[in-house]
């Protein structure tokens, strides 16, 4: 709709303006999305609920597993030592010789040993406590299957409903939303930003409550073999959290600005993609080459930051507790050879230790992940939290068919309180006229037609339809009462019945075909190869730009409105195509109230009454001759298009 302005839009000097504004320098507000972010997988509790049963049971029955093994270690290091004991005689004895050569850290370690003199390795045991290690680490391993299992349901199921929302609030926003947002942009929140809380949501919920449970079981089994040693594991709890939480917050603010420019860049590819021919037409492909090179770069650099800062976490954590690692193998083997610990024991510590470890580790791994899903996730809420249109009225009058009355009552509007459009508007148009308005771009002619369809709400005043303020209908009921055909012909991917049909309650082949001979295109569907089942491509390049009108002037016939919409529909045709598409337009309008909105004063002739707009007012209205013999601003228009006429 070219006749007029839209809603202010975001300032564009050129391809890249309006684009380079500095992404955000951090998120909003981290902990308030995430928690929103959480509380969007309420339906999902119970099954929540059971992974969270799952994983506990897994992760307790895992833990114990290094504790059994250190059992299987003992008899084999026990074993070990009573082999090499002569037997007949009893430990003490032992000991008791060991003490006379000298040998007292051995004689003190075998003296809270296990051992036997003379008794070698017991392997039925220890292969019993094998195959209780593995029946318990299988188990473990099933009931994470089952866990991950269900817990990609409760991702996919929860992004479903995310999806589902972000249509909803599509239908739901104004008109003026969308005048200034970049389509790029917002199809990046609706697609690319949710994919990717998908990709948070499977990687890092069930591996943070795994993680967390790990570090607590572990943390249990740690202090009842030694609560010494496990003093010294606790250390790198908080340096591991200090040290996470200063980069985390630095990658934080980079992850905004990756999804930021992902946006942006994805904007700017859709915008060139549209204009393309235009693109290379005025010979911008170079600058739009380049722009797309610096939102490229921009998108690199807060990408490889973003990256980069979150993936030094892990490394960082690991520092931290291999230097604790160290630190227990020292004071275990120490322990070990004072008799204080048993070597089973310091092996399921050390195994502890590392698994102690790697919950940390993992968790620091998962923030990148986190970061940037709650930063996506933060862009979706700003799309689901933008202001809507209205909502409808409680009692809505219903209205099956409309007779075709407008009137426009003291209407006033504007698109910025500022700057005012339309003021003190006072029109009847009655049923069946056909109402044509012209003035210069900007004069308000289609913000007229957008104001009857309730795409903006007026400021002041009323307008009616057939006697009721069209604010006390629903937006569907009232907008099933229109017909438009549009300079801006729209045809989707689909069959020439498809698209014909598009708005018909009753899209039968017979009346698709009535449609198609009453807008003279039935000649055409024939002619194709598989007539009216052939396929619209991508760029409807089968189609020419008068086929095209037609199909959508078909396309009014099958949903036979009460009132038609023309706005610039011959503007892009050539002469002879010109009078097809008038031609059907006539018998198109034949006993319906029409608005026309044209810069082809020729094509408006014939129309009951025509209405001059500038500036948002009606500064003229009559018929053509009336208006002509004024000798006004409609003369003078006339006069610009058709000079040779008038000498």
């Amino acid at each position: 709709m070219s006749t007029t302005r839209s809603a202010p839009a975001a300032p564009r000097g050129g391809p890249m303006a309006g684009m380079f504004g500095a992404p955000p320098a951090k998120t909003k507000d981290f902990k308030g999305s995430l928690n929103r972010l959480l509380r969007e997988l309420r339906p999902e509790r119970t099954t929540l609920s059971i992974v969270l049963s799952l994983i506990t049971v897994s992760v307790v029955i895992g833990s114990f597993g290094p504790k059994i093994l250190g059992r299987a270690t003992n008899y084999i290091f026990y074993g070990f030592l009573g082999h090499q004991l002569p037997s007949g005689i009893s430990k003490e004895q032992a000991i008791a010789g060991l003490r006379a050569k000298g040998q007292d850290t051995f004689a003190d370690m075998l003296s809270k040993s296990g051992v036997v003199p003379g008794k070698g390795i017991d392997f039925s045991a220890v292969l019993k406590i094998l195959i209780l290690a593995i029946g318990i680490y299988v188990v473990a391993s099933i009931l994470m299957w089952i866990q991950a299992y269900l817990m990609a349901g409760v991702t996919q199921r929860s992004v479903f409903r995310l999806r589902r929302m972000a249509q909803e609030k599509i239908g739901r926003l104004p008109l003026s939303y969308f005048d200034t947002q970049s389509r790029g942009d917002l199809l990046s929140r609706v697609t690319n930003d949710i994919d990717n809380i998908a990709n948070s949501l499977q990687q890092g919920l069930s591996q943070i409550l795994n993680s967390l449970l790990t570090i607590i079981s572990v943390l249990i089994m740690m202090v009842w073999i030694s609560w010494e040693l496990a003093l010294i594991s606790l250390v790198a709890i908080p340096i591991s959290i200090f040290l996470s939480v200063k980069i985390a917050k630095r990658s934080q603010r980079e992850f905004v600005a990756q999804w930021d420019w992902t946006g942006k860049l994805n904007g700017h590819v859709e915008e060139m993609h549209t204009g393309h021919s235009l693109v290379k037409v005025f010979g911008r492909r170079e600058s739009a080459i380049k722009d797309f090179a610096a939102l490229n770069t921009e998108l690199r650099d807060s990408s490889f930051k973003a990256q980069f800062m979150s993936s030094i976490i892990q490394p960082t954590t690991a520092l931290v507790s291999n230097l604790i690692y160290v630190g227990i193998a020292v004071l275990g083997g120490y322990r070990v050879a004072t008799g204080s610990m048993s070597l089973g024991d310091v092996q399921a510590f050390i195994q502890y230790s590392r698994q102690f470890a790697m919950p940390l580790a993992q968790i620091a791994g998962l923030m990148s992940s986190i970061q940037s899903g709650v930063a996506s996730a933060e862009r979706l809420f700003e799309f689901l939290d933008a202001g809507e249109q209205e909502p409808e009225t409680v009692d809505a009058v219903t209205i099956d068919r409309a007779v075709g009355e407008v009137k426009f009552e003291n209407v006033f509007f504007s698109y910025s309180a500022d700057k005012p459009l339309i003021e003190e508007l006072n029109l009847t148009v009655k049923p069946g006229e056909t109402i044509a308005i012209v003035g210069p771009t900007g004069a308000g002619k289609t913000t007229l037609v957008n104001l009857i369809m309730r795409f903006y709400e007026v400021n002041s005043g009323r307008i009616t339809l057939d006697g009721v303020d069209i604010r006390s209908l629903t937006r569907d009921d009232l907008r099933r009462q229109f017909g438009m055909v549009l300079q801006d012909t729209w045809l989707f991917e689909g069959t020439m019945q498809e698209n014909i049909a598009f708005g018909s309650q009753d899209p039968s082949h017979e009346k698709v075909v009535a449609a198609a001979k009453a807008a003279n295109i039935d000649h055409f569907m024939r002619s194709l190869a598989e007539g009216y089942d052939s396929k619209v491509s991508d760029d409807n390049s089968t189609v020419s730009n008068g086929e095209r009108q037609l199909i959508t002037i078909a396309r009014a016939f099958m949903a036979d409105p009460a009132i038609l919409i023309l706005d610039e529909a011959t503007s892009s045709v050539d002469t002879r195509t010109e009078v097809m598409v008038q031609h059907a337009m006539a018998k198109l309008r034949l006993g319906r109230t029409s608005f026309v909105i044209a810069h082809r004063l020729s094509t408006i002739r014939d129309a009951d009454t025509i209405l001059v707009m500038d500036k948002g007012r009606i500064i003229e209205q009559g018929k053509h001759q009336e208006l002509m013999a004024n000798k006004g601003f409609y003369f003078d228009l006339y006069a610009s298009q058709f000079a040779s006429a008038l000498d």
